[in-house]
């Protein structure tokens, strides 16, 4: 047994277990360097007024940015509006961090608008914004995120998933899985309209303000939230939403739908949220029709809205729903259709019949493609596999007929030509095997 809940939440702290060790023990995920053994006890037994104040000092100081910047580090991205790459930030780094931290203890601190840029929505063709910060915001941010995430992690629900430490879309599924197979068939598919943009940020400084008085703290929230957005050369300033980009967007995104959590606990109803995807399984439709009707209510507290078409209440034995990538029916699941487009899409480039590379580079491109798309939906029923390993031996095959002069695709006697074993011996990472493997080992 470890010392944390089967959802990865700190336990109940028992009254005769309050030293240093287990406390630490309980919080191990949390920055050593900026919360203290003292600031853990304050943690859990509470602080006075039920208040965090003087946090600034905390963001300020050399240790906390020290590991901001680490994070912003590993986690690459591009420039913001500043053009500071994280490779030019990094030649002088102390002397950056120095002046940061000043600016932030002084005031004079100010983030910059954030770079908007429209990526793809995978399985899709339509786009959906991205908020780039300037590396030296994306610290700030970071700084933020490692001292507040603690004091909100404490009230979080088991309900809530996304972007939370010691926890996974993994656990978020076979959290699902359990609520089906107690009977829990009949599922809320709730779509929030366009959720991050939407965010009200009044009502968010207000969930803020419950649990934290530092002034300048907000304040710099609240800049970053108003901070602006350059789009095309122009800027313009944020009325709600937070960037989907910024450092901090995730941990304020789950605070502000903590409440909606709360009402469907409270009220009975076993829900699964992972950032904005959110489903409430109940055993019988009037059950599900019920929790949708208090969802409505709970996010119209919210100034949220759910999309109207692509909201349903749907029986996971006949229908069944999407969550998380994955198609749930009839006590199975698969990668749902956008998930199999998705895969598709990223090896279709490195496996045109016109490719000049050779086989074994090919299959050395599409390999980790492969693996990574496995990792996440080994968990999927035993006949996804084959299906995909054929379409991409086929894929291959096909490259195979052109080098030989024959027209079409690879199909038929193509099979006896390069059997299966032939892609195997050439290292072709072969899902039916790794799943197989995968049973094995369990």
């Amino acid at each position: 047994m470890t010392d944390t809940t089967r959802e990865g939440r700190p336990p109940g702290v028992p009254e005769t277990a309050r030293h240093g060790g287990d406390i630490r023990g309980r919080w191990a995920w949390v920055e050593p360097e900026v919360w203290t053994a003292r600031m853990l006890e304050a943690l859990e037994c509470g602080v006075k007024g039920g208040k965090w104040f003087s946090l600034i000092d905390k963001v300020a100081a050399m240790k906390t940015l020290e590991v901001a910047w680490q994070h912003v580090r590993r986690n690459q991205g591009a420039a913001g509006i500043d053009h500071v790459s994280i490779e030019r930030f990094g030649e002088d780094a102390a002397r950056r961090l120095t002046e940061l931290a000043q600016d932030i203890t002084s005031g004079r601190y100010r983030p910059a608008p954030v770079r908007r840029t429209m990526i793809p929505k995978p399985g899709t063709h339509q786009t959906r914004p991205l908020g780039i910060p300037t590396v030296k915001d994306r610290i700030v941010q970071g700084a933020l995120r490692v001292v507040l995430e603690p004091i909100f992690e404490r009230k979080f629900a088991d309900t809530s998933y996304g972007f939370r430490p010691r926890r996974s879309c993994r656990d978020a599924l076979r959290r699902v899985d359990e609520l089906l197979q107690q009977g829990h068939v009949w599922v809320v598919d709730a779509d929030i309209e366009s959720y991050f943009d939407r965010i009200d940020h009044g009502l968010l400084m207000g969930d803020l303000r419950e649990d934290v008085a530092d002034g300048r703290v907000l304040e710099m929230i609240e800049a970053f939230l108003k901070g602006g957005v350059m789009e095309d050369g122009t800027v313009w300033e944020s009325e709600c939403g937070t960037p989907q980009g910024g450092v901090i967007s995730p941990l304020l995104s789950n605070i502000h739908l903590h409440p909606v959590d709360v009402m469907l606990q409270e009220a009975g109803y076993a829900s699964v949220r992972y950032a904005d995807d959110l489903v409430v399984l109940c055993r019988s439709r009037g059950d599900a029709e019920r929790a949708l009707d208090l969802l409505r209510a709970a996010l119209a507290a919210r100034r949220l809205t759910l999309h109207p078409t692509k909201t349903r209440i749907a029986n996971a034995l006949d229908e069944g729903f999407d969550f998380l990538g994955y198609h749930f029916r009839n006590g199975r699941h698969w990668p749902r259709k956008t998930s199999m487009k998705k895969l598709r899409d990223a090896i279709r480039p490195h496996t045109r019949r016109t490719n000049g590379h050779s086989l074994a580079v090919i299959i050395q491109r599409i390999n980790p493609i492969l693996r990574g798309w496995f990792a996440y939906f080994k968990h999927s029923h035993r006949r996804t596999f084959p299906e995909v390993d054929g379409w991409v031996r086929m894929r291959l095959r096909s490259i195979l007929r052109k080098r030989a002069h024959l027209r079409g695709r690879g199909r038929g006697a193509d099979h006896q030509r390069w059997p299966n074993a032939y892609f195997t011996a050439q290292g072709l990472f072969t899902m039916t095997q790794a799943h197989a493997a995968a049973l094995q080992s369990h």
